[in-house]
């Protein structure tokens, strides 16, 4: 049976090996980061069709189009203590011009067999272009998810700033970059 989530729910995982799945109605910019215990990216590192990995986490083939990850937790290094999955609305493709004029995305977390584990429907959003939609973490040793919604006016420059990227607008670029190819 698929939980439900609401803003703030947490929800335990049934295992270490997932697949994260968005559906939108409209184009968006999926990415995916690991932060430390302070929420700073480790490395820099962002997940995304054009770098799809980081230890972890994988951006299969084609999920431009249709943004999906795969994880594995057991993977994902130590020092590790969030996986935090990003949403933004590319620019100047004659999308939306923020989340509050679109139909809310949807996020799913299936198992390996595809059964839906959870599901989360992104309400309440308005001026927002970038969001943080859910984060895995640790908690006493097994990992769990909770479904955040926290929205950003600035994009995904502002997004990655605060997550203690260096460079946060380039590498906002080259995902906007990457996305547009797709």
């Amino acid at each position: 049976m698929t939980a439900e989530l609401v803003r703030g729910q947490n929800h335990p995982l049934p295992g270490s090996r997932l697949e994260i799945r968005v559906s939108a109605g409209h184009p968006v910019m999926a990415c995916a980061t690991c932060t430390d215990e302070q929420g700073t990216v480790l490395g820099g590192a962002v997940a995304h069709p054009g770098a799809p990995a980081v230890p972890g986490v994988e951006v299969p083939p084609g999920a431009g189009e249709s943004p999906r990850w795969t994880v594995d937790l057991d993977a994902v290094p130590a020092e590790v203590h969030r996986v935090h999955v990003l949403l933004a609305l590319p620019e100047g493709v004659g999308g939306p011009a923020r989340f509050g004029a679109t139909a809310a995305p949807v996020l799913a977390v299936a198992a390996p067999d595809g059964a839906e584990v959870a599901r989360y429907t992104i309400t309440g959003l308005d001026t927002e272009t970038a969001l943080v939609a859910i984060e895995l973490y640790r908690r006493q040793g097994a990992w769990k998810m909770r479904a955040v919604g926290q929205g950003y006016a600035g994009g995904l420059a502002g997004l990655l700033t605060d997550q203690g990227v260096a460079g946060a607008r380039e590498k906002a670029a080259e995902i906007q970059r990457t996305a547009a190819r797709c």
